[in-house]
């Protein structure tokens, strides 16, 4: 199938085009139809398979068929749970609107406001931004969305979520009734899903493959390893020179400067990526590790939600994720678009109760692995001040995973299959032919 069978505008189709695109992935065959169509839609599919574009291709394609002129309001706002998530879809946007007089901004806090402001009070076409900095801006008068005709909530499992639920529902009751809504998300509960009800009207519902499910193209391993020996085990593996562009994710922001330290110490060029940092360090950080100034990037859930780089080798849960939905997305941070990748989790004894509800919640075991020459019977290091506090600070309740569930049986089912062929390296990897796709 081709992306001129879906209904595009002709001058999407160029930008898609011209962009090196030549087929859409099933979420965005899936997709693209219903919202042309006119209907609100909650849209699951693996992390990487394309759903930015899903829902940016025929909203441009709405918008290209308006009357040009001077506009009274945004006509689109999207909101996304990160800073990085909102550059990411800001430059998607771009790129498929390129031949279409529109006009486009993003909002987000850690840069000054003016410009923003400005963007707000002057009805820019598309808004694209972070729920928190948006409130504050409305709430002092900036912004017109009288005329709004679409809202997007990306990765709408943590938009719904506790955290972000209250700043969402605020937005939404400003924005008018008559609207399309649109839900996009790797995971999505059925908990969560009764959520979308109050933003909604008869959403369709287009699901590719299993909730929650692990790209296939990603080999999962576990390493069980005692705790004291985590940053050793780290270094080891990283030896290997198969390891070139390795993504570590920690729980919390000062273990994550922890790591890169240590790292840097042994001569391996890296950076951290936390809501510590202030944007311009977060941008700068996201750069060096797409152009290879750094090797191994270290990131904590949150701010990882925007990272979309091509060509990640490896993703180590150095920290065993609290909730499952956090797995999916950090191993999904590799083996994008058919690429193949691995995702290494680090398993501590404390740590086994979650790797059994995680099994649990994907429907299959996850190999466990030794690392070959790796002594674990070696002696912890001498604690610094900052270990002895870590040891001290409480471990928090194991929650249950936050969905479980499939897709009901009136419901089609589509799965993504795996990308055939690749050759196995030594370390266990596969290289294959990468697919050009939008994201």
């Amino acid at each position: 199938m081709s992306f001129r069978t879906l209904g595009l505008d002709e001058k999407i189709l160029q930008a898609v085009q011209e962009a090196g695109y030549t087929e859409p992935t099933p979420i965005q065959t899936a997709a693209i139809p219903p919202i042309i169509a006119g209907h609100d839609l909650i849209g699951i599919a693996q992390t990487g398979t394309g759903k930015t574009a899903a829902f940016t291709l025929p909203m441009l394609t709405k918008l290209a068929a308006q009357p040009g002129g001077p506009r009274n309001s945004t006509r689109v706002l999207i909101i996304a749970p990160t800073r990085e998530l909102v550059v990411q879809i800001d430059e998607n946007v771009r790129a498929y609107g390129k031949h279409l007089h529109l006009t486009v901004a993003t909002v987000f806090g850690g840069v000054g406001e003016h410009p923003q402001i400005r963007a707000l009070n002057s009805n820019t076409d598309v808004i694209i931004a972070c729920p928190g900095r948006l409130i504050d801006l409305m709430n002092r008068r900036n912004g017109n969305f009288s005329g709004l005709q679409f809202l997007v909530l990306d990765e709408a499992d943590r938009m719904l979520d506790m955290g972000f639920l209250p700043s969402i529902r605020q937005i939404v009751r400003q924005m008018p009734q008559k609207r399309q809504t649109l839900m996009f998300s790797a995971t999505l509960s059925k908990e969560i899903e009764q959520l979308t009800h109050e933003f909604q009207r008869a959403p369709k519902i287009v699901q590719i493959g299993r909730r929650a499910n692990p790209a296939e193209t990603v080999t999962q391993l576990v390493y069980e390893v005692p705790k004291h020996l985590k940053p050793a085990l780290l270094l080891h593996l990283l030896r290997d020179p198969q390891m070139d562009m390795v993504l570590v994710f920690s729980r919390m922001k000062h273990s994550a400067d922890r790591i890169a330290r240590n790292l840097e110490f042994k001569g391996i060029k890296t950076a951290t990526l936390h809501s510590n940092r202030s944007q311009n360090q977060r941008l700068k950080a996201l750069k060096d590790f797409k152009s290879g100034a750094v090797r191994v990037l270290v990131a904590t859930d949150i701010a990882a939600r925007g990272i979309d780089v091509d060509g990640i080798s490896h993703v180590v849960n150095y920290d065993f994720p609290m909730h499952v939905e956090d797995y999916v997305h950090r191993i999904g941070r590799t083996g994008r678009a058919n690429a193949i990748g691995d995702a290494i989790s680090f398993v501590t004894n404390e740590d086994h109760g979650e790797l059994r509800a995680l099994e649990r919640f994907i429907g299959r075991g996850i190999v466990r692995k030794r690392a070959e020459g790796f002594d674990y019977n070696a002696a912890g290091p001498a604690q610094t001040e900052s270990s002895r506090d870590d040891e001290r600070r409480p471990r928090q309740q194991r929650p249950q995973p936050r969905g479980h569930g499939h897709s009901s049986p009136q419901r089609p089912t589509m799965s993504v299959g795996a990308q055939q062929g690749g050759q196995r390296s030594s370390a266990g990897r596969s290289y294959g032919q990468r697919s050009f796709r939008p994201r």
